[in-house]
């Protein structure tokens, strides 16, 4: 297991950025994130009015 890895080659590219973080890029992704968030709780609470008003006429019939 130790021979496999001496005969393992170096890495090619670097483990950091080269570059500086990009401001825009972070606040859309911080966009996206919020409205994906956003969206999951809008189709919780809609997913449960649903079963709610489902049950609630189900039991009335």
């Amino acid at each position: 297991m130790l021979n496999v890895m001496e005969k393992r080659p170096p890495p090619y590219f670097p483990q950091s950025q080269l570059s500086p973080g990009d401001d825009k890029r972070y606040r859309k992704f911080k966009f996206f994130v919020v409205l994906a968030i956003a969206g999951l709780i809008f189709l919780l609470v809609g997913t449960g009015f649903g079963v709610y008003y489902l049950v609630k006429w189900l039991w009335a019939n």
